[in-house]
């Protein structure tokens, strides 16, 4: 397809900004194969051929982007995340549904995985066989496209993964692999024996002890190739640039149908060395620049998700640090964050939560921001180590001990009803599965009213809490219905060892529809969900770039922050316990507080005893 003119030159000009970005990167990684050189004139043929053929409407949303590149910052900005099958069964079914997304104020949408997986089991879609199909119990490309288009002209940000460590085993690349074909051997990490295989598993983690121990499978010719989650999941060697090449094609295409972000999965992974856990090496943060750079000169609509759970040291160079600073992800779980809420929550505690936040995250990070959640599809795993709970006086494996026996509803007056997901009998750590109303409480309250009280109380803490810290607010499908526990999964032959469908129920649409009046523990978490994203948007200071300060108010119970904004800062406030906690107004008015009105309530908070308190798991922002 020929370029006019303009699109030409402007092509030119923003190959010309992100050319460093890319070729350096690339120079570094495979500079030295004899290969690079062809390599490298293929990757500049495909940008070309993509920009060329991107729909014109996108090419308009990439100058609209360019323009203002914030646009994912903004406080208006507010995600919702969701399996098609479990949500509306189909992505025409999606598209029935969308006026119940717009009545939340919903502006991103992460469709969980949809691109055609292998049959059985997948890994809950993560097992991709064909990049450039849709998984035919959800529709075909065809329903893909009209709901892109659906979204973009409701203002809604479209979200897909695309699983870049590995493909299913059914993959072509891995049949043909399989098949003997050297070229896409080299596409995999396969060895001949296991020597090499055995010398890697010194130094490397198991992702699922329990389920899938090792992270190499045998092969019916006796070779062994790499497979870090599953035996059907083979890993991509990143080592090859034709692996670059080729991925960098599915990016594209995968935009030009209209993805707006891309949820990278798995991207610790991606490059392995002997001798190291091969988790978050330098050369992973040079693959994702470059990609990241690849988006900017031929879809600069694009914006990248860079999945890793890891520890906040490593999670922040997700968002580039050091050299890449401003130049990877877009956006980066704040795997933390969530973690922390779960365990304040527990504890009626705050000072750990407080000393992770304070010392392990910068108040703002250059070109980016964070995705922040209270529950996902995943489970939780406590992510608290032994230094931070030792700097807060706590020991960290009690602490995590008791945090997984509180959320299983082991510990003596917990109000959590969940499950254990794996434990590690090395380390004596146990995950949990539970959806966020059960883990809040719901589940347990039964008809007792003060139980399902503080229980509403607790959610709506949370949404507050991912509203207000900085990013954007993830929501997970049903929550904003108060969806319990589906205890009906151990009756599904498929889902019973997987603890995890436990918090994956089908979307009750009948609650949905019942939740919009009353005064039923659903409705309130629905109309305070509203409430709180609607304030949101209309809060300046809730803008990503501006700076988060972690505050110390006093009561142990209660988190504190500041907005930091030029104009109008805010002073959030947050109790986790089901006392009422009193935060001194000359405290607050240190922090710059000017005027005790609550934002999100929107009515003044008295202060007659010198004295702002704050309601049993309240929240308060504070101008």
């Amino acid at each position: 397809m020929a370029l006019s003119r303009a699109d030409r030159e402007i092509f030119e000009l923003r190959l010309e900004r992100s050319r460093a970005d890319l070729f350096d990167m690339l120079d570094e990684l495979y500079g030295q194969r004899s290969d690079y050189e062809a390599i490298s004139k293929a990757l500049l043929a495909l940008l070309k051929r993509s920009w060329a053929a991107r729909p014109a409407d996108l090419k308009r949303l990439d100058l609209q982007r360019d323009l203002a590149p914030d646009w994912f910052q903004r406080p208006r900005m507010a995600g919702y995340v969701f399996y098609v099958d479990r949500f509306a069964d189909t992505l025409a079914g999606v598209q029935e549904r969308l006026d119940w997304l717009d009545s939340l104020g919903i502006t991103y949408v992460h469709l969980m995985p949809c691109l055609k997986p292998r049959p059985g089991d997948s890994d809950g879609g993560y097992a991709v066989m064909d990049y450039g199909a849709i998984d035919p119990r959800l529709g075909d490309m065809a329903d893909f496209g009209s709901l892109a288009a659906a979204l973009r002209a409701r203002g809604i940000s479209l979200c897909i993964d695309l699983v870049l460590n590995h493909t299913a085993q059914e993959h072509d690349w891995a049949r043909r692999a399989a098949a003997g074909e050297a070229k896409y051997r080299d596409y995999y990490l396969i060895f001949e024996d296991d020597s090499l295989p055995r010398q890697y598993e010194e130094t490397l983690v198991e992702v699922f002890p329990d389920t899938a121990p090792g992270n190499f499978t045998r092969q019916a010719d006796g070779s062994w190739v790499w497979t870090t989650f599953n035996r059907f999941q083979w890993d991509l060697n990143w080592a090859n640039p034709q692996v670059f090449l080729e991925m960098a094609g599915v990016m594209l295409d995968l935009a030009n149908r209209g993805v707006d972000v891309l949820r990278l999965d798995a991207v610790a992974f991606l490059w392995k060395r002997m001798g190291s856990r091969c988790q978050s090496e330098p050369e992973v943060h040079k693959l994702l620049q470059a990609l990241r750079a690849v988006s900017r000169i031929a879809a600069p609509a694009l914006i990248h998700l860079e999945e890793a759970i890891v520890s906040p040291a490593e999670m922040l160079s997700y968002l580039g640090r050091g050299r890449h600073d401003g130049k990877e992800g877009n956006l980066a779980y704040h795997n933390s964050l969530m973690v922390q809420f779960w365990s304040a929550l527990a504890a009626r505690d705050c000072r750990l939560m407080t000393h992770v936040l304070r010392s392990h995250f910068p108040t703002t990070v250059t070109n980016a921001t964070y995705a922040t959640y209270i529950r996902c599809h995943d489970d939780i795993g406590w992510a608290v180590t032994d230094e931070d709970a030792g700097a807060v006086g706590l020991n960290g494996h009690l602490h995590r001990a008791f945090l997984s026996e509180f959320y299983t509803g082991e510990f003596p007056g917990s109000f959590a009803r969940g499950a254990l997901f794996q434990e590690n009998p090395a380390t004596g750590d146990r995950r949990i599965s539970g959806s966020f109303a059960s883990l809040a409480g719901l589940e347990r309250a039964g008809d007792d009213p003060l139980a399902t009280e503080m229980a509403v109380a607790r959610i709506l803490l949370g949404h507050a809490l991912i509203a207000s810290y900085g990013g954007i607010p993830l929501i997970y499908m049903g929550d904003e219905i108060a969806m319990l526990n589906d205890w009906g999964y151990l009756d599904d032959p498929e889902h019973a060892p997987d603890s995890r469908w436990l918090h994956r129920p089908r979307m009750d649409w009948e609650a949905a529809q019942s939740a919009q009046s009353g005064e039923t523990a659903a409705a309130r978490v629905l109309t305070g969900t509203r409430r709180i994203l609607a304030r949101r948007a209309a809060i300046p200071a809730f803008h990503g770039a501006v700076p988060v300060e972690i505050l110390a108010p006093g009561p142990e119970a209660v988190l504190a922050y500041r907005r930091r904004a030029p104009v109008d800062p805010v002073l959030c406030l947050l109790n986790f316990s089901e006392q009422p906690q009193p935060v001194s107004a000359e405290w607050c008015r240190g922090e710059g507080v000017r005027r005790f009105d609550d934002l999100l309530a929107e009515r003044p908070v008295p202060t007659d005893d010198g004295a702002v308190r704050l309601p049993p798991y309240g929240a308060l922002w504070l101008v």
